[in-house]
């Protein structure tokens, strides 16, 4: 969640007519994130957030987005529900970007997961993938394996100025995983950005998953992997096997991975860390300047990276054959 995108009072009171909502009491901006403008929106209903979608995300993929958000919720995910206008539509206009409101959830992200956290998260993230069975509308993964290039090549050659050396390191990564990547993994509805700030809790239970912006169609064990990444590691980038072990034990507690999954676990953490080593280094680069946003350090991920590197297999992960 971020604020690139401002609006004046006539615009929003002109916005909000369109909802039946009550009067709005308060809209205030959210900094947490990089990709769309986020606000907290009080009104005489109660709290809810508004998202204003910037032009990293094609208009094209909202019906997919919004669609996907009320199928979880009918089949027991609690995660935030669009929240439809007068005229029976989730999604409008704001400030010459589209716009939705969606309800808002009780609860705090973790600045410090535990191993009953992780456990929780993992378990959470089955029970999404089990439910995304059958979501009718299916939206390919722009930042997988094939989209890393691109990605990395509109970074201009400046790499070096993050880290020295990291271009060269980058190039022979993607490399390795392009000629490396599986195509053949069971497949469905990931959530792709499962990270702490994207998960609530009240106490040490889960009370929701928000922001599916990155949502999307592909290997379920890959979203294990992000999964890893985002929960697993102490802030010195080691990686804290008892959280992963909990992680993975809450997973397949739902639903077991199989022994092809198993065995792809390592190279799937290795391409997560590059995608998000990547996305993090892009927006470094490039973030506007004036933007309420702060960008995320790419050589986190780099450091990842290279431990998953030495990864023999899943078990140095704590994944219990």
């Amino acid at each position: 969640m971020a604020v690139y995108t401002e609006f004046n009072d006539e615009e929003f009171a002109a916005f909000m007519a369109g909802y039946d909502l009550g009067k709005a009491i308060a809209v205030k901006g959210i900094a947490e994130g990089v990709e769309n403008s986020n606000y907290l929106l009080s009104t005489e209903r109660g709290q809810f957030i508004l998202t204003l979608y910037e032009k990293r995300v094609d208009p094209a993929d909202l019906p997919f987005f919004l669609g996907l958000m009320e199928h979880l919720a009918g089949r027991g995910i609690t995660c935030p529900l669009p929240v439809r206008s007068r005229a029976g539509s989730a999604l409008g206009r704001l400030a010459g970007r589209p716009a939705a409101i969606v309800t808002f959830l009780s609860g705090l992200s973790v600045r410090r997961p535990r191993a009953e956290h992780c456990r929780e998260v993992g378990a959470a993230l089955a029970h999404l993938h089990l439910a995304g069975e059958g979501f009718p509308i299916r939206r390919a993964n722009a930042l997988s394996v094939r989209g890393w290039r691109p990605l990395f090549e509109a970074c201009n050659g400046r790499a070096d100025e993050v880290l020295p050396g990291l271009g060269d390191e980058v190039g022979r990564e993607l490399s390795f995983l392009e000629n490396r990547w599986p195509m053949d993994l069971p497949a469905g509805i990931i959530h792709a950005d499962l990270f702490p700030d994207n998960v609530f809790f009240l106490g040490d239970r889960l009370s929701g998953l928000i922001d599916f912006y990155f949502a999307c169609n592909d290997m379920l064990a890959y979203d294990v992997a992000i999964g890893i990444n985002a929960w697993c590691f102490e802030p010195d980038a080691s990686l804290n096997i008892t959280k992963s072990q909990a992680l993975l034990a809450g997973y397949t507690s739902v639903r077991p991975l199989g022994p092809p999954e198993a065995g792809a676990l390592p190279l799937l953490c290795r391409g997560s860390a590059l995608r998000f080593l990547l996305t993090r280094l892009y927006d470094w680069l490039t973030v506007p300047k004036g933007a309420l946003v702060v960008p995320k350090d790419p050589v986190e991920y780099y450091k990842k990276l290279r431990f998953h590197r030495s990864v023999g297999d899943a078990s140095a992960y704590g994944l219990d054959r």
